[in-house]
């Protein structure tokens, strides 16, 4: 993990002094509102639906055991006892009232955290995959470079007032763990074939009210000159990008309408910062530097190859099915990756208590070495497990409640916070993420339904990222009431869902009290017509809309019958 310099420290200590300052004149009424707010949002606070929102930046989704006590100390003095781990591997709180959030800021700082840029129209969190580092696909360990673009961009002046906001995804495995596709910018770090690490960029990539899978703007970046690409990427959007209509403000529009010509204004400007550069100017990463920063990414003291040994039998029941869903091979022989899961009845996807915080950093201090990580499907990651544990590792999680084996299954599904916290949504989420946990308990018929991905967002800003999901639900308002339309087929690019797709919306909206039905109705279709061995991904692709929708309408027709 990136360890803070005495500089790195320092700079998050004085902006939360600096936030304290503007937060006492806001609330003296020196500073206005309307001046207080691009500050407060550029430090990651929101004015939520009942309360203010905080949301806290864990850099490409690593996180210290400390660190995470921290995150739990917060929620249970200043917050309701929880917070909601997100798609973008933040933390987010929704109950401290705005008065405390200097305090807030503060203990953030003393473990090395903070909000900057989790909100405002500027880069936000640079995320990655959460195997980063020790996936057995992986060509380019991601992390050093997700970590000089989070220096570079942080505070970066030219940079700070974008048309919207701007979002950057980095993967340098086969296997696309992080959506990158999705991303304003979406990297690939990659070897070319003289075994040169560079990146392949995509460009262009969003959700939200039109759906945009990025384009390849550029198949080969040398890595030293990346901060020079993507300075010319955001220079020609800063000065292009819509500030008329924040709905058509994304980068994804603006590449969208110039195609081409946006790719050339970009390779000029990168050309150009690179002719200029006759005085060193230029955001060239210098080979001492990447090496400072990649001496933090190393394999922790302890962990080395070790041989891989036969697990037992007659371990206790359930160990064989966590094994499957939950554990994930290590490129270091002898090791796991852990999945504890933040998906339970009872609880929303992705939140998790104080307690439960502090339980999941019991158990990475235990068995990762002080290290877990936030995944982009909201749960929580132990990297370096070894082999030989797993079982004790079992035990431990079960006991604390973080042990179902449902990795990637129905009930493993994304939500956002949706109508009950978000001021922006049309509908609630976590009833509905409820309900269908509740329905969907039985584990032998998770099995049979087998790897489906269930997206829910509150409204068309997507934070659930239901454009992706095999099964998508996305709140929709209808003259004050809360409806939602359902899409099939979408993708997050990974090998198992394949190509980066949006899902198909299925017909009209379903009343809050058919939405739960309707999923039932589609996946009910989808075991009666799938062919042997075929995952619902591919079983929606080969039958496309129709069955679904016939499906799904029958469920309205049934309430409408029962009225």
């Amino acid at each position: 993990m990136y360890q803070y310099t005495d500089f790195d420290r320092q700079f998050v200590h004085a902006r939360a002094a600096q936030f304290r300052d503007q937060l006492e004149r806001n609330l003296r009424g020196e500073l206005g509102d309307d001046e207080f707010r691009p500050l407060r949002l550029q430090n990651g606070w929101y004015i939520q639906r009942h309360a203010p929102m905080l949301r806290v930046a864990v850099p490409y989704g690593e996180l210290a055991s400390r660190q995470l006590r921290q995150l739990a100390r917060i929620a249970r003095e200043y917050d309701r006892d929880y917070g909601h781990f997100t798609t973008r591997q933040n933390l987010q709180y929704n109950w401290i009232p705005l008065d405390k959030g200097a305090d807030v800021m503060d203990l953030l700082a003393e473990v090395d955290m903070h909000g900057i840029q989790t909100s405002g129209n500027c880069i936000r969190n640079i995320t990655s995959d959460a195997l980063a580092g020790i996936a057995q696909d992986e060509i380019v360990d991601p992390r050093p470079y997700c970590e000089l673009l989070r220096q570079w961009s942080t505070l970066h002046p030219e940079f700070a007032f974008l048309p919207r906001k701007f979002k950057i995804a980095v993967t340098g495995a086969v296997e696309d763990r992080a959506a990158t596709l999705w991303h304003d910018v979406g990297l690939h770090v990659l070897k070319n074939e003289a075994g040169e690490v560079g990146f392949k960029v995509f460009v262009g990539g969003g959700m939200g009210r039109t759906p945009v899978i990025g384009s390849l703007i550029n198949t080969f970046v040398p890595w030293q000159q990346i901060l020079v690409y993507l300075e010319a990427i955001v220079r020609v959007y800063n000065r292009y990008g819509r500030r008329d209509n924040m709905y058509k403000a994304r980068i994804k529009i603006l590449v969208k309408a110039e195609g081409q010509k946006f790719f050339d204004a970009v390779n000029a400007e990168f050309q150009a910062i690179l002719d200029r550069d006759t005085d060193g100017d230029a955001q060239i990463i210098p080979q001492a530097e990447f090496d400072r920063v990649a001496a933090n990414f190393v394999v922790p003291a302890g962990v080395a190859p070790a041989d891989e040994v036969a697990l037992p039998a007659d371990a206790a029941p359930g160990f064989d099915r966590w094994l499957q869903r939950n554990v994930v091979a290590h490129r270091v022989p002898g090791y796991r990756a852990v999945q504890l899961s933040l998906k339970r009845p009872g609880q929303a996807p992705g939140d998790a208590t104080g307690s439960q915080m502090d339980l999941a950093a019991d158990l990475a201090d235990r068995f990762s070495h002080g290290e877990l990580r936030v995944t982009h499907d909201q749960n929580l990651l132990l990297p370096w497990v070894r082999q030989s544990e797993l079982p004790a590792l079992f035990q431990a999680a079960k006991a604390a409640g973080f042990a179902s084996p449902n990795i990637g299954y129905l009930t493993d599904m994304i939500a956002c916070p949706g109508g009950d916290f978000c001021a922006l949504a049309n509908a609630r989420s976590i009833p509905l993420a409820e309900e269908l946990t509740e329905r969907y308990q039985d584990l032998d018929e998770l099995h049979d339904i087998g790897d489906i991905d269930l997206h829910i967002s509150g409204c068309i800003n997507s934070c659930g990222h239901h454009h992706s999901g095999h099964i998508g639900v996305l709140g929709v308002d209808k003259d004050g009431a809360e409806w939602y339309q359902l899409t099939v087929a979408g993708s997050d690019g990974s090998t198992l869902s394949g190509a980066a797709t949006p899902g198909k919306v299925i017909g009209p909206s379903f009343a809050a009290d058919e939405i739960a039905d309707a999923v039932e109705a589609v996946i009910t279709t989808y075991k009666r017509e799938r062919a042997p061995g075929e995952r619902f991904i591919d079983t929606a692709r080969r039958l496309g809309v129709p069955p679904f929708r016939a499906a799904a309408d029958a469920v309205r027709r049934s309430t409408a019958r029962a009225a």
